[in-house]
C-alpha cells in the first residue's frame, strides 16, 4: 500500500488540495443523473469527486467547476471509480485555465487548505 501511494505521488505533478465545491456535468444525461456532486479535492491537472452516478474508467466527462468565484468548463476522463468516488484527469485543458487552476491551488494552500498524498 505504501509502495503504491509512493508510485501515485511521484505521477502527480501538482499539489493535490483537499477543497469541497459543487461540481456540475455539462451534458444534460449526465446532469439528470448525478444529483449534488461535490469534489474532494483537486489539482490542476484533476480532481476526485463524489458522485450518486456511477461512472466506466475511460468515460470522458464535460463538467462546470465553480470554485472561488472561478468557472472553469473542463473536460476530463474517468481514470478510476470506486464506491461512490471517482478520480478526474483533466484533458484538452488549455494553458492559461492550467495556470489559472494552478494559481488556484496555490493560494488556497497559503490560505490553509490541506495538502493530500
Amino acid at each position: 500500500m505504501v509502495q503504491t501511494l509512493f508510485r501515485n505521488a511521484e505521477r502527480r505533478r501538482d499539489p493535490r488540495v483537499g477543497a469541497r465545491f459543487e461540481v456540475a456535468f455539462k451534458s444534460p444525461q449526465d446532469a439528470a443523473k448525478a444529483f449534488k456532486t461535490f469534489s474532494v479535492n483537486f489539482s490542476a491537472g484533476g480532481l476526485c469527486l463524489r458522485s450518486s452516478k456511477p461512472h466506466a474508467v475511460g468515460e470522458v466527462v464535460e463538467l462546470h467547476l465553480q470554485v472561488d468565484g472561478q468557472d472553469f468548463e473542463i473536460k476530463g476522463t474517468v481514470q478510476w471509480a470506486r464506491a461512490g468516488v471517482v478520480g478526474v484527469r483533466f484533458v484538452d485543458l488549455p494553458a492559461d485555465v492550467r495556470e489559472r487552476l494552478s494559481e488556484l491551488a496555490r493560494t488556497m494552500i497559503a490560505n490553509g487548505a490541506p495538502v493530500e498524498p
